[in-house]
Formats: structure tokens, C-alpha cells, sequence
């Protein structure tokens, strides 16, 4: 059984039917987020029945919106390991660095999540044909869990993504539709495909299930540090899912007693070629400009405007957190000195909480005793031409 019990709007609070087919809020737009009878789950679902329990983000099955376990589609995602980065953190001077080394996913990203539970919930729903706009790992991610349900999958990419991203979709059975332009491009022409062919879409934050398997990774991070948060989190943000997901995780977790109040700092990295949320923050506004001439060699990074971006915002304000942009040259260099030091072939999205994290080192909002983790969200096999 899960807890699960209405879905509502992260904007104006309206609320919708669970057993109903939603994609944004009908009165703003804006996304949907699953709600939990945390109440009850608090009397019934302890920490302890994890004990012995399958290590994916299937452990955490009662806060998951999946009704019915026979439509759970599963490859074996989440529980990705939280390794202490020692030689890492001597470089740096840090005794307390951790790598969340989400590259370790089916299809090597941390995309595999979401799409996890967006797939197995239109799987439940007994929807045919799925579609996605993707700068790469999340069109993998939802090819494969596709052809796990049976489903036919239609991705749009930019036609510039390194061609391991286009070659993972069509050995996994995607048709692929590539895009002289970037993701907010792929949206507009997936979104044709969808009031056409009656495609469900599951483009970022446009369904209310990819979140959910995104804030497992706050439950690991919890569960992996014995309960006790870090004091701050650096995570790359292209369409932020992941970072709204984990602080949903977090008010969760709380009112699960699971936790105490403690919140982690989040810090939101993206690249200076296209820092939209940065730039909001920085401007004191609740909703992001669409960036103009987005460029970077992080193509997860490259997300000119976000669903989600009062979201994301908000998970940086409310945690007294902060949005930080870091060169391609910051990120390169990063990458490899992640990998130097603790043998993990990071995507560039991750060399880029590295850098985040010197130069907030550098500006001395990280002190040198706290306990950070850093989100490496994908591996750098895909990114191969960086290395050429």
C-alpha cells in the first residue's frame, strides 16, 4: 500500500483526483506535486522496515504514487552509493565531502529515477505512447523504462547532443526526432506531437511523477548519513527537478519523524552560458527570464527556461541557500579532478558541483568543517568527445 492521496498545485493549491490523467495545474499552469497521508503513514511506516528491504528506490514504496506494485517497472535504480571523497576532500582541504554518484543509475544518470515513476505511473494509467523532450540522459532514461511497459516512446533532442544520447534511444527502441535548436525548441514540437497523436507528455515538471522518484535521493541521503542531513547539498540545476524533489523529501521525512528540523543549504550550480535560475536569484525574483544563447558543454545544464523555476527558487530561499554559475573551463577542469582523485567518471554536470564548491570555499560561505554532498547526477561515457 502507499499513503499517496491527491495531487496539488505548487503554485495557487488547487487540488485534482489521484486517479485522473494530469499533466499542469488547469487554473495556472503551473506543476502538480503528489501529496501523502503523512499522518497516518506516520503511524504506520517506520524507518526501521527499511532495514531489509531491496536496495532501490522501490524501499521507500508507501511514499510512492504507484497504487498497484504489479505496474512497478523497475531496472534496478536509486540506492547509488554515497561515497566519503577523502582524497578529494584533502585536495580541497575538507573532512567531511561526500560524491552522490548518480552515474551508477540504469541508462547512468540520475534521469533513470524520475523516469522510473513517470513510466510505471502512465503504466498504471494504461497510456500507449509516451514523449519527451530531452537533452539527452532523460530521453534514455524514458526509452528504457518505455520498452520495459511495452510502451512506444517519441524523444526530441537537439541535433548538437554527443551521439551516444541519440544511439542509447534507438538501440532502446525510441523513435528520435532531432531539433536544429535547443530543449525549449524539442518542446514546443513534442508538445505538437502530444495534442496530435494524444502522446502523454513527460517533459520537466509538466507530470506530477518524475519528481517523486527525484526526491528519493533525499531519502538515501538521509538514510545513507544515519538520519542525520548534511549541512549543505551542491547540485547542477538545468530543469530542477531533483533539487525541489529532495526538499520535498526533507518536509516529508520530518513530518515522518524521521528527522529533525535540520535543512541542508541548497546551492543551485549552473553553467555562466546559461545561468537563468542564477540570475533570478541574484534579482531577487520569484520566476526565472528565459536565458537568451544558451551555450555549455553540460548539455543537462542547458535549459534556457524552467518549468519549475519558482520551485527551485524557492528551495534555495527557504533553505537560506544560494545559485551559483561556474565557466565550461571550471567544469572541464573539475570533472577531471574529480575523477583524478577518486576514480569516478563524472559528466561534466557533475564537475560542476566541484566547482561550485571552490568558489564558495574561496568566498567562505562553505567553511571548511561542514558536511557537504555533491550531486554527480551522470556518467562521462556519454560526453566521450570532451576528451577527444
Amino acid at each position: 500500500m502507499n499513503y499517496f492521496t491527491h495531487l496539488e498545485c505548487g503554485f495557487c493549491g488547487k487540488t485534482y483526483d489521484k486517479n485522473k490523467i494530469w499533466n499542469l495545474c488547469s487554473e495556472c499552469s503551473k506543476p502538480l506535486l503528489a501529496r501523502y497521508n503523512i499522518e497516518k503513514a506516520k503511524s504506520e511506516f517506520k524507518k526501521e522496515m527499511l532495514k531489509d528491504r531491496e536496495k532501490t528506490l522501490w524501499r521507500y514504496r508507501e511514499m510512492l504514487p504507484i497504487n498497484d506494485l504489479k505496474f512497478k517497472l523497475s531496472l534496478g535504480e536509486g540506492f547509488t552509493p554515497l561515497i566519503h571523497a577523502s582524497r578529494l576532500g584533502k585536495e580541497v582541504g575538507m573532512k567531511n565531502l561526500f560524491i552522490k554518484d548518480e552515474g551508477l543509475n540504469p541508462t547512468t544518470s540520475f534521469k533513470a529515477r524520475g523516469l522510473c515513476l513517470a513510466i510505471s505511473k502512465a503504466y498504471e494509467f494504461g497510456i500507449k505512447e509516451v514523449s519527451i523532450p530531452s537533452a539527452g540522459n532523460a530521453a534514455g532514461a524514458m526509452s528504457a523504462y518505455a520498452a520495459l511497459a511495452g510502451m512506444k516512446s517519441f524523444v526530441f533532442m537537439p541535433k548538437d547532443v554527443p551521439q551516444p544520447f541519440i544511439s542509447e534511444c534507438k538501440a532502446l527502441g525510441a523513435e528520435v526526432n532531432l531539433v536544429d535548436g535547443l530543449i525549449t525548441d524539442c518542446g514546443k514540437l513534442a508538445a505538437e506531437g502530444v495534442k496530435k497523436y494524444g502522446r502523454f507528455d513527460v517533459s520537466t515538471l509538466k507530470e506530477p511523477y518524475r519528481i517523486e522518484g527525484k526526491k528519493i535521493m533525499g531519502y538515501e541521503v538521509a538514510e545513507q548519513m544515519l538520519w542525520k542531513l548534511p549541512d549543505v547539498i551542491i547540485y547542477p540545476t538545468g530543469g530542477g527537478t531533483g533539487l525541489v524533489g529532495m526538499w520535498k523529501a526533507f518536509d516529508e521525512m520530518e513530518k515522518l519523524g524521521w528527522i529533525n528540523s535540520k535543512r541542508p543549504r541548497m546551492v543551485s550550480v549552473q553553467s555562466s552560458g546559461c545561468a537563468p535560475m542564477v540570475k533570478a536569484f541574484n534579482d531577487g525574483k520569484e520566476f526565472a527570464e528565459p536565458w537568451v544563447g544558451a551555450r555549455t558543454i553540460a548539455d543537462g545544464l542547458r535549459v534556457p527556461a524552467a518549468v519549475g523555476d519558482f520551485l527551485i527558487l524557492r528551495a534555495i530561499r527557504e533553505s537560506n541557500g544560494i545559485a551559483v554559475a561556474v565557466s565550461d573551463e571550471e567544469i572541464l577542469e573539475c570533472t577531471n579532478t574529480i575523477g583524478r582523485t577518486e576514480g569516478i567518471f563524472a559528466a561534466p554536470e557533475g564537475g560542476a558541483t566541484l566547482a561550485a564548491l571552490n568558489q564558495l570555499l574561496k568566498d567562505g560561505w562553505i567553511k571548511k568543517d561542514e558536511t557537504i554532498v555533491l550531486f554527480n547526477t551522470g556518467s562521462g561515457h556519454k560526453y566521450y568527445n570532451l576528451w577527444k
